[in-house]
């Protein structure tokens, strides 16, 4: 079990536009586990690759509410439908929310850890999640796209 530092805010690699998996091997696996074992440590319900550093095009994300959590290589939203205001955190960005703009429902496709062929339909939080993270493949926080950000109370 590896249990990565999480990239705070000011860090380059946040900024950075992540790289295209074109084979997936066993760093590519080491890179999905670490990302998992981070989560899994962590109060959020996504994490990206290049909040653990590494520049490729990877998410994790686990709702921590019984349903499976989703590892994804090279994650594209190919379709959003509606918009609404959702409250949003990061654990890049410690301490502070923000009012974003996301879609209501989104379709995403990527690959599986097997390299096949996966696609999601996802709304609600698992949309938002999805929007989120993928975002991160891009260098966009979500400081980027807010109304108004919050720093929280103690």
């Amino acid at each position: 079990m590896t249990v990565m530092k999480v990239v705070q805010y000011g860090d380059k690699i946040l900024k950075r536009h992540c790289k295209k998996i074109e084979n997936i091997d066993k760093d590519i696996l080491k890179i999905v586990k670490n990302l998992e074992d981070t989560l899994d440590n962590c109060d959020g319900i996504g994490l990206a690759a290049p909040q653990i550093g590494i520049a490729k095009r990877i998410i994790r994300i686990d709702l921590k509410d019984g349903s499976q959590p989703i590892s994804l290589i090279n994650p594209e939203i190919t379709k959003k439908i509606g918009k609404e205001v959702s409250i949003e955190g990061c654990l890049s960005y410690v301490g502070y929310e923000g009012e974003v703009v996301r879609p209501k429902k989104v379709y995403v496709e990527g690959m599986n850890t097997e390299g096949k062929k996966v696609e999601y339909f996802a709304e609600g939080l698992l949309a938002k999640a999805f929007c989120h993270e993928i975002d991160h493949l891009d260098g966009i926080m979500y400081m980027d796209r807010a109304r108004k950000v919050y720093k929280l109370e103690e």
